[in-house]
């Protein structure tokens, strides 16, 4: 049976309009999402983390992992005698890089609660700083004393000023300190929790703050904002002929009876 061949379909000139105006729109609707849906810079930097310090371990600190160590903590152990009956342990942090510095007053690194804003009003010094020590002297019957701000103390910060590309960050690290002063036991104990560090150079940073709150969810810009009747339309194109079908029957049922 030979088959009639198939009619073109003639798009009227209204429907024709229709479709140039929605292409111009879908044109322009997608310039305008990969315009706004740019992935924005992350603000604080934040990286939780377990790492003890302790006599025969010491822990460096990359703030931003650029493969550069920017500050360490170390327990150093000093003695007084040949037979170390008089002996301190001393844990402290020092800058490992050129213009990084740490908060504190002369020798002793602060141990900030969270909540501190550390910026550039901060009390920051490029030196060494200690910040717990365990004094153990044998000639007192085997007595201990530990001091200094960070003694026994959990979930305190270090603020930190440090240096990248030429820029000034800020940052802080949180630790826990422990010091025993036991006959058997003579030792201090630092544990590194986490850090964090501002990316824009300059800004302050909130020591426990994991987030920028400029970070948080905003509204969808109102470019993104389509009515509800136009996504249907435009997936129509997006269906190529079935889509094609479907305009045609929306425009037919559109137009009134008399043909207006």
């Amino acid at each position: 049976m030979k088959r009639s061949p198939r009619q073109p379909f003639i798009l009227s000139p209204a429907l024709q309009q229709r479709l140039n105006s929605y292409a111009l729109a879908a044109s322009a609707a997608g310039v305008g999402v990969l315009a706004v849906t740019q992935p924005a810079a992350a603000k604080i930097i934040y990286t939780a983390a377990h790492a003890v310090i302790t006599r025969n371990h010491a822990v460096a600190l990359d703030l931003n992992h650029d493969g550069k160590k920017d500050f360490t903590f170390q327990e150093t152990f000093i003695t007084t005698t040949s037979v170390d009956e008089d002996h301190s342990l001393i844990l402290s942090v020092l800058p490992a890089r050129q213009k990084n510095e740490i908060w504190g007053k002369a020798q002793q690194a602060s141990a900030l609660r969270a909540g501190v804003q550390v910026g550039p009003k901060g009390k920051f010094s490029v030196s060494k700083k200690t910040m717990a020590v365990d004094y153990y002297a044998d000639g007192t019957g085997g007595s201990g004393t530990c001091a200094g701000q960070w003694n026994n103390l959990k979930n305190r910060y270090l603020g930190l000023k440090f240096i990248i590309n030429g820029t000034t960050h800020f940052g802080w690290a949180r630790l826990n300190v422990t010091c025993t002063t036991t006959y058997e036991s003579h030792k201090v104990t630092g544990v590194l929790t986490g850090y964090a560090y501002e990316t824009t150079p300059n800004k302050p940073i909130i020591t426990g703050k994991t987030q920028d709150p400029d970070d948080d969810d905003q509204p969808a810009p109102a470019s993104l904002k389509i009515h509800t009747s136009e996504p249907a339309t435009l997936g129509a194109l997006a269906l190529g002929a079935p889509g094609l079908a479907v305009w045609k029957r929306e425009e037919s049922v559109s137009r009134a009876p008399d043909g207006t």
